[in-house]
């Protein structure tokens, strides 16, 4: 989820770089570093979207294994677990539904880079404060940008807050707002209500390696064709470790079998 652009009118302060300069630095950082970064992680990821679950992820570069731990706020009992190690070992052998994530995954980091690089230019962008290690950036929306899609048409409805960190260009936070409806097809296919907000953040969770930590959005609207842009959801990502390069899916498998820390 979620990256912003800039408008076209804050001037360079005399004290310091321009905005939208930092912006586009930052963003800049961000794609060269997804490009260049191949580190894979195991981490705990806590879901609540209705219901609350846990589970266990484990990257390779074969595919993600994802085990299922908490379900509706439980631990699984041993019935479920039996029949999650069931859809696991069946997952890590099914090329089909591997090509889907990874086909799945290719199209979420194009669209997570489109709206990176919408972010210099989608919005107006002032500088807020700055302490030693961060600069805070305010944006709102800039009434001469055209979105190219319905998802950066949202987004471009947004207005709120990106945190830098100075010293690696990379973004710590970034916090929005939607500051009106925005009607789909003239409301007859969705509409999104105002006030709806998201929130990504960003932590070195090794030296100069940077992964998503905490993704909310909570947006209320009907949008029928475009589920995935109107929901609730608040996830956090803990316990992150590095995964060794070459581990194979069932390596991974076992991997997310390590007892949780209580």
């Amino acid at each position: 989820m979620g990256m912003m652009p800039l408008g076209a009118q804050t001037a360079p302060d005399a004290k310091g770089p321009d905005a939208r300069e930092i912006v586009r630095a930052a963003v800049q950082t961000e794609i060269t570093s997804d490009r260049e970064d191949h580190s894979r992680w195991r981490y705990r990821d806590d879901q609540r979207d209705g219901t609350h679950s846990v589970s266990i992820v484990v990257q390779t570069q074969y595919g993600s294994v994802r085990r299922l731990i908490w379900k509706n706020g439980r631990p699984l009992d041993a019935a479920q677990a039996r029949a999650e190690e069931q859809r696991v070992q069946s997952f890590i052998h099914d090329s089909g539904l591997l090509a889907k994530q990874r086909k799945d995954g290719a199209q979420d980091d194009k669209n997570a880079t489109e709206l990176l690089n919408m972010l210099p230019r989608a919005f107006r962008w002032r500088i807020e404060s700055e302490d030693a290690e961060t600069i805070t950036l305010r944006f709102d929306p800039d009434t001469s940008f055209s979105p190219p899609d319905m998802q950066s048409r949202v987004l471009g409805e947004m207005d709120g807050v990106l945190v830098v960190n100075k010293e690696q260009h990379r973004i710590v936070t970034i916090s929005g707002r939607l500051t009106q409806d925005v009607t789909i097809g003239w409301g007859l296919l969705g509409r999104l209500h105002g006030g709806g907000t998201f929130r990504v953040e960003r932590r070195e969770v090794a030296p100069r390696l940077w992964q998503i930590t905490e993704t909310h959005v909570h947006i209320q609207g009907r949008a029928l064709f475009f589920k995935n842009i109107g929901q609730e959801q608040d996830e956090v990502q803990t316990e992150f470790s590095e995964v060794p390069a070459g581990t194979t899916l069932e390596q991974a498998a076992e991997m997310s079998k390590v007892p949780e820390k209580k």
